[in-house]
């Protein structure tokens, strides 16, 4: 299937660098551990963990409401088998995309039952038309349009992610 890009990768680069060195200000002396959402936040991990010049841990979990080419959720499963411990620390939870906003909730709730001392979200992505849970990203990336986008890390029935930029997937 085609892509258009959407979003060119000398534009993401720069965009994740600037919120690497905001969030890197506005931890400054706090105990940070970022926690990334699998699959589709792990390339924007890499780069953001790079631009963020405080100490901080890093933990991933597995949180999905998709399957297969599915574009519409079902029940959110999450699998906290590499999650770190969190319990005393501030946590930024680092997500590929806000569409509906109901996985960003949950973990957002998850890691405070667990003990966060404060739990602030990061998205690369934030869709517009589509949220239907009130949760406010504390660093966006991009704002986009309501189409299937992949690259990035973001994919169609695990395909495309190796690409570069973000593109809309075509029909």
């Amino acid at each position: 299937m085609p892509v258009d890009v959407l979003i060119p990768e000398t534009d993401l680069h720069d965009r994740v660098r600037e919120l690497g060195r905001e969030v890197a200000r506005d931890y400054a002396g706090k105990p940070l551990t970022i926690v990334a959402v699998l699959t589709g936040s792990l390339i924007a991990l890499a780069d953001l963990i790079r631009a963020v010049d405080v100490p901080h841990r890093i933990g991933l979990v597995h949180a999905s409401s998709y399957r297969g080419a599915s574009t519409t959720s079902s029940t959110l499963v999450i699998n906290e088998a590499l999650a770190p411990d969190v319990a005393d620390r501030d946590v930024l939870l680092l997500d590929d995309i806000l569409d509906t906003g109901q996985t960003l909730a949950a973990l957002v709730d998850h890691l405070a039952v667990r003990g966060a001392r404060s739990v602030k979200t990061a998205v690369l992505l934030r869709k517009i038309g589509r949220q239907t849970t009130p949760i406010e990203p504390d660093y966006c990336g991009f704002t986009i349009p309501d189409a299937f986008v992949v690259g990035y890390g973001l994919d169609y029935d695990d395909d495309y992610r190796h690409l570069p930029f973000v593109g809309i997937l075509k029909d």
